[in-house]
């Protein structure tokens, strides 16, 4: 006698395959899905508690910073209603291309290619009204159906607050080697960015540590030092949270200008103190990371 599956069908191992196709093609998938993650070696979330604190542009200058220096990056785009990466690499009008083997992933530099839910929208202007299963699947796809290829880094720009997006990524890509919090000294935003780092630490994804941006600035004219955002905020609550202060990085006008222009300032002006700054922020970030 055939032994039935649920629903009636017979399982694939004893006659029928209606019913447990589906179960199947649940566990191929998941098969895809840890393939790919294990060529990647590191996976960084980058984060914020609130918007407005530059965490693109941090995410941004993280790959950029990494693959100038040899390494082999993927910028994973998780915010799914504010999607900003196209628009500060220079890749507006980019669509998703298939490849033999899946989605095929837009270059940028050498070294770096980025996947981004605004190469899917037909037009910018278009909202993404969608709950959050539906985002978990799209992130889920982001990683599974995407031809990464052999990475040394995948960094992962988070939408700000401590919503669907960051639980979809920790419970996808799994292991994560950690977190990036990015903040500036205003006490609103780091309260709200110590939040961020509790946050990580609950869903089990390790803490790398607190980057101060809009920290400071140095008048073009004198050099004179002008705390427009005040300072030192970022490493009081690193230092109060027991995390590492990853480093500050002050406010430059290039920033925006490149960023609306499509080209990440730390390529196109590498002797500025921020592009410098970023500089030291990933060395410190990758002495966080295990081999």
């Amino acid at each position: 006698m055939t032994e039935k599956c649920s629903e009636g069908a017979s399982c694939s191992s004893c006659g029928s395959s209606e019913s447990c196709s589906a179960e199947e093609k649940q566990k191929q998938e998941e098969r895809v899905l840890r393939s790919r993650l294990s060529n990647i070696k590191h996976r960084i979330a980058v984060m914020s508690g609130k918007g407005g604190v530059g965490k693109s542009t941090v995410a941004v200058s993280l790959a950029v910073t990494l693959a100038k220096q040899g390494h082999k990056v993927g910028l994973l785009d998780a915010d799914i209603h504010g999607p900003n990466l196209p628009k500060m690499l220079g890749l507006d009008n980019k669509r998703l291309q298939a490849g033999a083997d899946g989605i095929i992933p837009e270059p940028v530099i050498d070294n770096l290619a980025v996947v981004s839910m605004a190469f899917l929208l037909e037009n910018p202007d278009n909202p993404v009204v969608w709950r959050g299963p539906l985002k978990h699947t799209v992130i889920r796809q982001f990683v599974a159906d995407v031809q990464w290829g052999e990475l040394d880094f995948l960094i992962i720009d988070l939408p700000p607050g401590t919503g669907d997006e960051p639980l979809s990524v920790a419970q996808v890509i799994k292991p994560m080697d950690g977190s990036v919090i990015v903040t500036t000294p205003q006490d609103v935003a780091l309260l709200d960015s110590r939040k961020s780092v509790v946050f990580s630490q609950q869903i089990e994804v390790p803490v790398l540590g607190i980057v101060e941006n809009m920290s400071g600035f140095n008048c073009p004219h004198c050099g004179a030092a002008i705390d427009l955002f005040k300072q030192g905020g970022g490493r009081k609550a690193a230092e109060d949270l027991k995390v590492k202060f990853l480093g500050a990085v002050p406010l430059d006008p290039q920033v925006v200008i490149q960023g609306d222009a499509g080209q990440p300032f730390v390529a196109a002006f590498p002797e500025t103190k921020a592009a410098q700054a970023f500089t030291e922020i990933t060395a410190a970030m990758k002495s966080q990371l295990k081999d």
